[in-house]
């Protein structure tokens, strides 16, 4: 079982349709070979959050985090905010994709996770290229998840796909160390609200070998001795600042593509 205990880290037991999708997730129990904590889905994803099934206990999380959790944002995310992108340097989703893809060749045939998937642009996109065993939509906002279950099942196309959707946090990945083949993060990585617990959580669960994908926006080059945003809902990168960060994560061989405010980075484990 690739899903593990977001506690232990230790294997889920699972009850059910074996499969990294979701019908047969849909269909499963799961339970923690340690702990014995015990998680189900929600038919739209897999809870694997530490408070999954909390009655009493309540966190706060960031307001970066909960403005993703907005089932407005939700909806507009591919209906107008994601275009805004552009402005920046973003070259589109389908261009984005195959940047990606040219760094991600080393993981084909394995299991990718988009992490922060929002609404699932990029895990349809990375379903139907065929390139990955099976394709993890991860995300801590119910409402994004269930966006992207609404857009998976409207997509015909999909319907035999091996996707599997999990609402979990970055900086506690619901997988055992050395699993994953790849991970990718579409601008997502200036809204975490600790960067560094995330990538250096994302070095624990790949492989060795395994591939690190992100894409986010660079502060501005033009006028760089202007003091940056840098809070904990939204930062600009320097180009330094994240070659540095993925070094001190234990991810190598860093790359990266920019155009304008957009940066498109890779490393590996």
């Amino acid at each position: 079982e690739l899903l593990a205990c977001p506690i232990c880290f230790d294997a889920l037991l699972r009850k059910g349709p074996p499969g990294i999708n979701q019908f047969a997730i849909a269909k499963s129990g799961f339970q923690c070979s340690t702990c014995k904590r015990s998680f189900s889905s929600r038919n739209e994803y897999l809870d694997l959050t530490v408070t999954s099934g909390a009655k009493d206990y309540v966190e706060v999380p960031p307001t970066g985090t909960e403005l993703f959790r907005n089932p407005l944002v939700s909806l507009i995310y591919e209906r107008g905010w994601r275009q805004n992108f552009e402005r920046s340097g973003f070259p589109g989703p389908d261009e984005e994709l195959k940047m990606a893809l040219e760094y991600l060749r080393p993981a084909f045939g394995g299991v990718i996770v988009d992490v922060s998937c929002g609404s699932g642009l990029f895990t349809r996109r990375l379903a139907k290229c065929g390139s990955f065993a099976a394709v993890i939509a991860l995300d801590f906002s119910e409402s994004m998840l269930r966006q992207c279950a609404e857009f998976v099942k409207q997509d015909k196309s999909l319907r035999t796909a091996d996707i599997a959707l999990v609402r979990a946090d970055v900086i506690r990945l619901p997988f055992a160390s050395g699993t994953v083949s790849a991970i990718h993060a579409g601008a997502a990585l200036h809204c975490w609200p600790s960067p560094s617990s995330a990538v250096a959580e994302i070095c624990r669960v790949l492989k060795p070998g395994g591939v690190f994908v992100a894409t986010t926006f660079l502060s501005n080059s033009i006028f760089p001795f202007l003091p940056q945003r840098r809070s904990s809902s939204l930062r600009y990168w320097t180009e330094k600042e994240l070659e540095e960060l993925c070094k001190l994560c234990g991810l190598v061989d860093y790359q990266k593509k920019i155009k304008g405010n957009f940066i498109m980075l890779t490393a590996r484990k």
